[in-house]
């Protein structure tokens, strides 16, 4: 009967969940690489500014409230 070596089933089990979890952190990491490209963080500052402009054009605030609050949204 042919065998694992000394490894037996416990190492081709182990063997099976490192390179699943390799190839699952691979995926991950392109992943997240291709949001930071995409400007992910520009399309969310994109929606508070809508969101604020909003609320300025239902009075739910002032000149002076929107244009700090629009300041510090550009600035980041």
């Amino acid at each position: 009967m042919m065998g694992f070596g000394w490894f037996g089933w416990f190492g081709m089990l182990f063997m099976v969940i490192f390179w699943v979890a390799v190839i699952v952190g691979i995926a991950w990491l392109v992943k997240w690489l291709s949001e930071q490209g995409s400007g992910g963080n520009r399309s969310s500052r994109r929606r508070a500014l809508e969101i604020l402009d909003e609320k300025y054009a239902r009075g739910e605030i002032d000149d002076k409230e929107y244009e700090r609050r629009r300041r510090k949204l550009l600035k980041e």
